[in-house]
């Protein structure tokens, strides 16, 4: 049997980003039955808070290309999975109105089928002339990858846009059929009968044509997109602007039977969207929210743990058994940990890291649960490299291990979630740095020097986005800051007077 030291040098439960963990992701993931129901498509919108296993669904949905290929699926990603977005450069020169927004999404949508179309030698009429087209426009597959094709979409949307801005309408050049000023023949309102037959199409007739050529080859096509929230991270209004007009764009393609895009987004952006209204939020209907019960994300923890081996032979387990059912997966993960992180009538230790990670809206992400046992594992392992006692009954970790995690745990989601995704939030969250768990309207009107009303909405927007738990009377509310973030705050226990 290996020593515990040796275990603990060697465990990984994987990385709290699933970017960082691609290739071995596939050995625990979890599915639930949302992914299925995303693979099997039904699925379009993946909505979730940060760190709920957004990322993850999209490496597995990669990483099942095969798989989706023999159902007559073809995967092809809409931005870049690691590093600078596609969409970064458009922030500095971004569309001036939606509808210049919705051009460019549906242009780049355009360039992304024709590539597949190419990849796969699709000669149908309706292939040749879409291939044709964009090549004459300066939008057929070119050096610069998604960013540089990003580039050039918008550079030529913004000159079709201009030349249709031109006296109220579409100017063209006699000499090539072509709107002034855009090299090519794609447009975006209805040209004139005479224009028609000079080739000129409109970019939904395009989006039919490429439709049409993947139907009659037998491809259906998933476009993914996800990290746009990084996209546009620093500019609210462009984001806002950028996915109305995605989703604007999305609902226009549900009419093509071979065309689907797949969009992955943060519940706090997507509520913000629907916030400052967007009336066409109805008519989306094929989408889900991620979420995570205590039995999936106890399945998770254990997945995770099983895949290093000499953990394995340490606890002298089966591996398959252990998986076999939902009893057998919570007596394992029992005989690692103690009994209990706090005595007395205190929860189970893993109801306790539960309770530890979780928001003020009740939310558990599994990024925190997967921090929390990586942290422990680093506390145990330096504890017994200091030549400190291993743990009672041949528990893998004491309860002193996972207390220590808390306070990295809390400090990492403060200072990258909380403050890296509302960055206008930071100073009314360090205004109670130090000060009592447990605050009410009053104790917040002097802490941020404010007047009632205006704390009134600071509170609500804290509690909307997890910081606070809101409690007690309608009329008296009091909010209390969940066990998440007091490490990182150095809060006390209590209630403010």
């Amino acid at each position: 049997m290996p020593h515990l030291i040796d275990v603990l040098r060697e465990l990984t439960v994987g990385s709290r980003i699933a970017e960082d963990e691609a290739d071995e992701l596939a050995a625990y993931f979890v599915e639930t039955d949302q992914f299925r129901r995303i693979l099997a498509g039904e699925i379009d919108l993946i909505f979730g808070p940060k760190g709920s296993g957004k990322s993850a669904i999209y490496a597995s949905i990669l990483s099942r290309t095969d798989e989706l290929f023999d159902r007559g699926i073809t995967i092809k990603s809409g931005e870049i999975p690691r590093g600078t977005p596609a969409f970064n450069d458009i922030v500095a020169d971004p569309p001036t109105s939606e509808i210049e927004f919705v051009a460019l999404w549906k242009f780049y949508v355009l360039s992304l089928i024709n590539e597949v179309l190419e990849d796969f030698d699709v000669e149908t009429a309706e292939a040749r002339k879409v291939r044709d087209v964009l090549a004459a426009s300066g939008l057929a597959p070119a050096a610069g990858g998604l960013r540089g094709l990003v580039r050039r979409v918008r550079d030529y949307v913004q000159r079709l846009v201009n030349a249709e801005a031109v006296e109220g309408g579409l100017v063209f050049d006699p000499s090539t059929g072509g709107p002034v000023g855009v090299t090519g023949k794609i447009v975006l309102g209805e040209p004139p009968a005479a224009l028609r037959h000079e080739g000129v199409v409109t970019v939904d007739d395009l989006l039919e044509m490429a439709n049409q050529a993947l139907a009659e080859s037998g491809v259906s096509l998933w476009l993914l997109f996800d990290r746009l929230d990084v996209a546009f991270a620093d500019t609210p209004e462009l984001e806002a602007n950028a996915l109305r007009s995605l989703f604007r764009v999305y609902l226009d393609l549900l009419q093509y039977d071979a065309i689907r895009l797949k969009i992955f987004l943060r519940t706090d952006i997507w509520d913000a969207i629907n916030e400052k209204g967007f009336r066409e939020a109805s008519h989306l209907t094929r989408d889900a929210t991620l979420s995570w019960s205590e039995g999936s994300l106890l399945n998770l923890v254990v997945r995770r743990l099983l895949n290093n081996p000499l953990l394995v032979e340490f606890t002298a387990a089966d591996a398959t058994e252990v998986m076999e059912d939902a009893s057998g997966q919570r007596e394992w993960f029992d005989s690692l940990v103690p009994y209990q992180i706090d005595s007395g009538r205190n929860p189970k230790t893993f109801e306790w890291i539960l309770g530890r990670v979780s928001d003020g809206n009740g939310v558990v992400a599994p990024r925190e649960v997967i921090h929390v046992l990586d942290q422990a594992r680093q506390s145990q392992l330096a504890s017994l490299e200091r030549g400190e006692p291993e743990p009672d009954e041949s528990f893998v970790f004491t309860r002193g291990a996972f207390r220590e995690a808390l306070p990295e745990v809390s400090r990492v989601r403060v200072e990258q979630t909380l403050y890296a995704e509302y960055p206008d939030l930071k100073a009314r969250i360090e205004a109670l740095r130090e000060e009592k768990t447990n605050q009410n309207l009053e104790s917040l009107t002097d802490l941020w020097a404010v007047p009632r009303d205006e704390a009134i909405l600071i509170a609500e927007r804290l509690a909307d986005v997890g910081f606070f738990s809101k409690r007690g009377e309608k009329s008296d509310p009091e909010y209390w800051v969940p066990f998440l973030y007091r490490p990182a705050l150095s809060m006390i226990q209590g209630t403010a007077e």
